[in-house]
């Protein structure tokens, strides 16, 4: 199975990032499957824009991003609640996708994750994120993960360490594992460590 993860934030210290490189973690070692990260700091990309579009063509940084995206079965992206919607950097990124053809979202399985400085985890985001997704033929898995009070829950070295939210990252992915490994006609053809439901 391959599974493409990012974080839909520039920073380097995100927490989103932190998120991200713990799911992986998680898919590793206790399902057996590698995750590849993509940090988009390394595809810096314009806000779209058609006049660049026109004029220039797609971004190779685009371009590149969307050939992975092509190659994966599932996506895990870790989605930042920016004024309680989706951050601009993630919308940005999905427009630009939308323009290529074949457009690689369509019909990709995607599991939302988040993390947020407030009680709610940065639901609000998650929920503004799946809309630009779900409209592209994304199927965005049902369930997801919102880390409350990232301050307390990651240490200083980005160990999510809050162990109930632990727990539930660990148990929606391994739902989203077998979700997909039922649903993907390619991955339902190799046997998965985790399909024993």
């Amino acid at each position: 199975m391959k599974i493409v993860t990012f974080a839909g934030a520039l920073r380097r210290n995100s927490i989103g990032k932190h998120l991200i490189h713990q799911a992986a973690g998680i898919l590793h070692h206790e399902h057996g499957v590698t995750a590849r990260f993509l940090d988009l700091r390394d595809y810096p990309f314009p806000v779209y824009d058609a006049d660049i579009e026109e004029s220039s063509g797609i971004p190779p940084s685009i371009l590149a991003l969307g050939k992975e995206i092509a190659a994966a079965d599932a996506l895990v992206i870790a989605a930042p609640e920016y004024n309680g919607g989706i951050s601009s950097v993630l919308k940005t990124l999905i427009d630009w996708l939308s323009r290529l053809k074949p457009m690689p979202l369509t019909g990709k399985f995607l599991l939302l994750v988040g993390a947020s400085p407030s009680g709610s985890g940065g639901i609000a985001g998650l929920w503004h994120t799946r809309v630009p997704f779900e409209a592209l033929g994304v199927h965005v898995f049902p369930y997801m993960v919102a880390v409350p009070r990232s301050g307390d829950a990651f240490n200083g070295d980005g160990k999510l360490v809050d162990e109930k939210a632990r727990r539930k990252l660990q148990e929606v992915l391994e739902s989203f594992i077998i979700h997909v490994g039922r649903h993907h006609p390619i991955v339902r053809e190799t046997p998965q460590k985790v399909d024993r439901a």
